[in-house]
């Protein structure tokens, strides 16, 4: 027995050996940015590797050169709305951000393969999305970590900051803000559309409401010419609720016509089930 319980403990040993894992400080820790823009919203995932007492553009980052912005797998940046970079427009999705540093000026690519590890094993220039040259700050101060900021927001636009050693470049971009928000003033003064009132009357009826204010939105739906036919059948639904079996069978009627043109099996058949049964009353 003691000889089985000495082997039990080796074996938990071996187990809780083979288990256990060394955690330590990782050398570029990762980062996430999420900023809003006007009414864009951007994300930047990075690497953030540091000096740690190296020359750092020029010699560890050579000029002239694609560099992955960062450490291990590319930065990402992505963007929900269109944006403009330098007049390019720049489609809503994520991006790979490289650079070329040089001493005076650098080139930044904004590239739609965002899935490297570092930089592409082979380069295509077909997926440079949006290419733009920035001027080079110099700082009075070393930045020790590398680090991408969002500057200057506006409600149009920001910057995409780089900074590592005593440089710094700006990258700006240009969102919709002004476009969106007036399409939304627009929409909104124009007033509700039918299926809000489509909506709302559902809502009300659904969870017995006023079915005077149901009834009065769901005409406002089914105004004009050719009106839904599930419009309908929700009216005639309200009408027999509200005691008004003759009207609502009248417009079961023209949902049932709707739902025939459309091929629409079920809304027949629940049209006819509902018809037969007001009649009866």
């Amino acid at each position: 027995m003691l000889k089985k319980i000495s082997i039990l403990f080796v074996l938990v040993g071996i187990i809780s050996t083979t288990n256990a894992q060394i955690k330590t400080p990782q050398p570029s820790p990762s980062s996430k940015i999420e900023q809003v823009v006007g009414l864009t919203d951007v994300t930047l995932e990075y690497s953030r590797p540091a000096m740690r007492g190296r020359t750092i553009f020029g010699d560890l980052v050579p000029y002239g050169e694609v560099w992955r912005t960062g450490a291990n797998a590319n930065t990402k940046i992505t963007f929900s709305d269109n944006v403009t970079i330098d007049g390019q427009e720049l489609k809503k999705g994520t991006y790979a951000i490289y650079t070329i540093p040089n001493e005076k000026t650098w080139d930044v690519l904004f590239y739609s393969d965002a899935t490297n590890w570092g930089n592409p094993q082979k380069w295509d220039d077909t997926k440079v999305a949006a290419k733009t040259t920035v001027e080079v700050s110099p700082m009075d101060v070393k930045i020790e970590s590398f680090t991408i900021s969002f500057d200057d927001l506006t409600s149009g636009s920001g910057v995409i900051g780089i900074l590592w050693e005593n440089v710094y470049v700006g990258v700006k971009f240009e969102v919709p803000t002004d476009k969106t928000t007036l399409k939304s003033i627009e929409t909104v003064m124009a007033g509700p559309s039918k299926n809000d009132y489509f909506q709302a009357a559902t809502y009300y009826h659904t969870e017995g409401k006023d079915l005077k204010q149901a009834l009065a939105w769901i005409k406002k739906a089914t105004e004009g010419t050719d009106p839904a036919f599930w419009y309908l059948r929700r009216m005639s639904l309200i009408q027999a609720d509200m005691g008004d079996k003759v009207g609502a069978i009248a417009t079961a009627k023209l949902s049932m016509a709707g739902a025939e043109k459309a091929n629409n099996a079920d809304y027949v058949k629940m049209n006819k089930e509902s018809i037969a049964e007001w009649q009866k009353k």
